[in-house]
């Protein structure tokens, strides 16, 4: 009885004609087809972006920030990294950072 009432459904609203779908809905196999597959780019084929190893330590091992407190010495560091460019996670009391970044 219910197979044959979905059926007379069915059939009702294929000849409504604003309830068919002009075009193939993106499911569906003619949708696929038609479009092509994206390009999927993987980070790791593209260089490092970040300072080289020897940079990074001229950076961290100055003699002028070696003499510092902590907290100047930490600013010493997101200076040198912004001054050639990179992004430096600059962490210190009182000092609140927006995160672009967001774990999944």
């Amino acid at each position: 009885m219910l197979d044959s009432i979905l059926r007379a459904l069915v059939w009702v609203l294929n000849t409504i004609p604003w309830t068919r779908r002009a075009q193939p809905g993106r499911h569906t196999a003619q949708y696929l087809a038609a479009r092509p597959a994206p390009v999927r780019v993987s980070a790791w084929s593209r260089p490092w972006a970040g300072p080289s190893a020897e940079e990074a330590r001229a950076i961290f091992q100055a003699e002028e920030a070696l003499k510092l407190p902590p907290v100047k010495r930490e600013r010493y560091f997101a200076v040198a990294f912004a001054e050639r460019g990179y992004d430096y996670p600059y962490v210190a009391p009182g000092v609140h950072q927006i995160r672009t970044k967001v774990p999944a």
